[in-house]
């Protein structure tokens, strides 16, 4: 059996820390475990190759938006099969290259298979038994496939094989489910010019976002696809070359039946529990098989971590490369640093754009004397020159201490604007009165944020600023 200082399942962001030890000159050995292309969720098969994709997306709709301006264009649509090459041949080398580099390092040996637990601190890897002194299990999550009946039957799309199989724009498509994931491709291919239906189970998209930004973001995205909402796919059938997908309306009872070239399962992120086995070596999983981790992201077995997409929580990659340095100190360091998670961003890359940090209104209110503020692009020069009046920036604030709890915005650059605000969320204070003290340049698009400081409501009174 092979001996290793250091296990590492997964090569996203445990790969920070392997990158650190030996940039500090740690000699001792790594196994590194990988089952599927290196290089880890992000770059492969999630925000890199995704954005890219968006920003083509984003171009075409401003192509499209042009005549709004009074700006003529011709248009034709784009190469859907090259742009989704162009993309894929990105990723794959960025992928081969870190594959070659960690092939080649001579303390490194690269598996590229699945690696089981097979007892304490024992990994079988391809057949092979290796054993580590210290285990990082930065294992990722993998597509929720629901249990439907048909779905056996039928091909379909995930994010893991969208990127490197899709070249044929399908001329209809169905979206399972209106969380990030669906809503960011499905209006990439609305975009390209596929007819996009999406089935959200709950009664909002972007269910995770204050009601009125997923309301208005429902308003927005449905000028490009048909989304339904309070709608469960019941069943899967083909006929012929097509699919049909069978949705339920939870509000009327009525089944309806729509035709797909292509479907897109977009419906939630599952464990790799099932594959690791990490109860193995006595490290605990909750009910869905994400690791149990305390502040310190420890496990229940000591020298084992846990960090990313493998807890099941804000899976984020920030968050996962945040996690890592905790994890680095914290294992290797001998400190004592804890996980903190009052801020942390994310963003919906489609167009508008949704950013949210912190507290939604609803969990705010519970905890402290709120104010919320609340200012419309429309109100700054800039966003009047965007003609982007009906985007906004809500923000939360501690009525007492003006301490920030929370933000939230839709609209034209929304994950640039909320980094202001995440910022001063990690100061010691956690304060707005930066943002009164000091100056915004104008007529920039940041006066939103700047205003919606200065318009301060009582909780149940600013609803009627809103309308």
């Amino acid at each position: 059996m092979k001996h290793y200082e250091v296990i590492v399942f997964g090569t996203g962001s445990a790969m920070n820390i392997v990158s650190e030890l030996i940039n500090q000159g740690y000699e001792g050995r790594f196994a590194i475990i990988e089952n599927n292309i290196v290089g880890g969720i992000c770059l492969t098969r999630g925000c890199i190759p995704s954005k890219m994709l968006l920003e083509v997306a984003r171009n075409i709709k401003r192509i499209r938006d042009a005549s709004k301006f009074g700006i003529k264009v011709s248009y034709e649509p784009p190469d859907f099969a090259y742009t989704m090459e162009r993309v894929w041949q990105k990723i794959y080398r960025e992928s081969k290259e870190i594959e070659h580099s960690l092939k080649h390092h001579p303390q490194i040996d690269l598996y590229l298979t699945d690696g089981v637990f097979v007892g304490d601190y024992t990994v079988d890897v391809g057949g092979r038994e290796i054993e580590g002194e210290k285990i990082l299990l930065s294992t990722g999550s993998k597509p929720k496939i629901p249990r439907i009946p048909g779905i056996e039957e039928i091909d379909y799309y995930t994010n893991d094989n969208f990127f490197k199989d899709l070249r044929k724009l399908p001329k209809n498509t169905v979206v399972v489910g209106g969380g990030y994931v669906g809503l960011e491709l499905g209006f990439f291919l609305a975009m390209m010019g596929s007819s996009v239906t999406v089935l959200e189970m709950l009664p909002s998209i972007l269910p995770g976002e204050e009601p009125e930004i997923s309301s208005l973001m429902k308003k927005e995205l449905s000028n490009y696809m048909d989304i339904r909402t309070n709608h469960t796919v019941v069943e899967f059938r083909k006929s012929g070359d097509r699919k049909i997908v069978v949705a339920e309306n939870k509000l009327t009872g009525d089944n309806v039946e729509i035709q797909a070239d292509a479907i897109l399962i977009a419906s939630g992120r599952a464990s790799y529990s099932d594959v690791t086995r990490p109860e193995k070596t006595g490290v605990k999983t909750d009910e869905g098989g994400w690791i149990i981790v305390d502040e310190y992201l420890r496990t229940t077995k000591s020298d084992i971590w846990a960090f990313g997409d493998a807890t099941g929580k804000l899976m984020f990659k920030h968050k996962a490369n945040y996690e890592s340095v905790v994890v680095y100190y914290n294992a290797f360091k001998g400190e004592q640093v804890k996980a903190d998670y009052h801020a942390v961003p994310h963003a919906v890359f489609t167009e508008p754009e949704v950013a949210s940090v912190g507290l939604r209104e609803e969990e705010a209110v519970k905890k402290h004397r709120i104010l919320v503020g609340y200012a419309r692009y429309g109100e700054t020069a800039k966003g009047e020159a965007m003609m982007a009046e009906d985007y906004f920036v809500k923000v939360i604030i501690d009525r007492e201490t003006s301490e920030i709890l929370g933000a939230h915005i839709i609209g034209p650059e929304a994950s640039l604007l909320i980094q202001e605000i995440v910022s001063l969320m990690y100061t010691d204070t956690r304060s707005a009165e930066p943002i009164y003290r000091g100056m915004h340049i104008h007529p920039a698009l940041s006066e939103v944020v700047e205003r919606a400081f200065f318009h301060l409501h009582e909780p149940e009174e600013w609803h009627r600023h809103e309308h």
